[in-house]
This record gives C-alpha cells, sequence and structure tokens, in this order.
C-alpha cells in the first residue's frame, strides 16, 4: 500500500514563492495568492503534498527580469554558481509537477511533461521561457528533486529587486520548512543577488534599504 500510495511522485524544489504552502495551493487548487495579480487555474489533481521537507540546492537564487504578479524581480536557480541555496521539497506526482510546470509559464495544466532527459540526464530545456528549464538536484528518499528555472546563467542578464509581496512568501515558506530560524532566512534573502543592496536583515528582520 505505501509503495503505491508514493509511485509516480518527484520531489518539487521550490526556491521561490512556491516554499509557501498557502502559495502553492494555488497551484494545485487554484486560486489567487495573497499579494499577487492573477488567478490560477490549478492542477488536475488538487491533493496537496504528501511530504515537505527543507532542502539545501547547490547554487544560487537570484532575482532577475520583472514579474506581472508580483511587481518586482522573479525568483531564479542557477545550478552552475557556487553557493547554497534554501529550498523547500513538495512530494507530488508528475502529473501534478507538469501542471506546476504549465502555469509557471501562463499556460493551462493538462499536459504531462516527459521527464525522461532530466532523469537522465539532469537538466533539459524544453524552451526559452524562463521556467522552461528543469533541473533534477539530486534525489531524496528514493524520488528525483525536480525544480523549474531559466535556461540563462546568473550573470546572463541584469538583477531586479524583488518586491515586499514576494519576499513575505519565501519568507513564510522557508520558515514552514522548519530547518532555519527567522534571523538566518532574513541574512540569506537579503544577500541574494538582486535583493542585495536593496533589502536588509537588520537585527535579523527583513526590510528595505535605507527606510
Amino acid at each position: 500500500m505505501e509503495d503505491e500510495a508514493v509511485r509516480d511522485r518527484v520531489w518539487y524544489a521550490a526556491y521561490g514563492s512556491n516554499t509557501h504552502r498557502a502559495r502553492l495551493a494555488c497551484y494545485l487548487e487554484g486560486g489567487r495568492p495573497a499579494g499577487a495579480l492573477r488567478v490560477y487555474p490549478g492542477a488536475r489533481d488538487p491533493a496537496p503534498p504528501l511530504r515537505s521537507a527543507a532542502v539545501e540546492l547547490t547554487g544560487v537564487v537570484y532575482f532577475a527580469t520583472h514579474s506581472p504578479v508580483w511587481g518586482g524581480g522573479r525568483a531564479f536557480y542557477d545550478p552552475d554558481a557556487g553557493g547554497r541555496a534554501l529550498a523547500r521539497a513538495h512530494l507530488i506526482t508528475a502529473q501534478q509537477f507538469s501542471d506546476i510546470a504549465a502555469q509557471e509559464m501562463y499556460g493551462e495544466p493538462g499536459v504531462d511533461l516527459d521527464l525522461a532527459e532530466v532523469l537522465a540526464t539532469g537538466r533539459c530545456v524544453l524552451g526559452p521561457g524562463r521556467y522552461q528549464t528543469l533541473v533534477r538536484a539530486g534525489f531524496l528518499d528514493g524520488h528525483p528533486l525536480l525544480t523549474l528555472t531559466a535556461p540563462w546563467s546568473l550573470r546572463d542578464l541584469p538583477w531586479t529587486a524583488p518586491s515586499a509581496a514576494y519576499l513575505r512568501h519565501l519568507s513564510a515558506g522557508l520558515r514552514e520548512a522548519g530547518a532555519w530560524d527567522d534571523a538566518v532566512i532574513a541574512r540569506y534573502l537579503a544577500a541574494c543577488p538582486g535583493a542585495a543592496g536593496h533589502w536588509t536583515a537588520e537585527g535579523g528582520v527583513l526590510g528595505p534599504a535605507g527606510a
């Protein structure tokens, strides 16, 4: 029964706003996240993750481009940059992962991704879009640890400061993960490229620089 319950599961390693379970729920159940401007259709299977776990990925999270949903920079992950990225992995079905990926690109859920290439090689570029590159960041409890990012690298485009609403979701999600306290999370986010210089962690509290 346990094998059947976890069959076809993957860990979705979220490093942006989907670290926050309430925000992830909008991708699964449908709805509009607090502070966002878009309503999401939800996944074919609205069930919550079987489990969630705090993870640290090799690489760097940075903020770039401009999100019409949040009004500031989006989080991206460069697995080839040296560093440490705090993330939260959600154990979901491969179908749910496909539907999350579709909605990340403002598309409609309903088409299953072919994960063979990313599982075999560690990376698969589905297209030029900002979250159309699949990365296998490792394995956890026997299941692949997959995430979504852009095809470019950390140094390929200008960084953009993230909005307060966006950072609230990142902070809340990393806090929910239970592995890091508020001061560690604040220092981490304030140091990410794009946020650095615009956000500070004075006194262990994340806030706008110069406020």
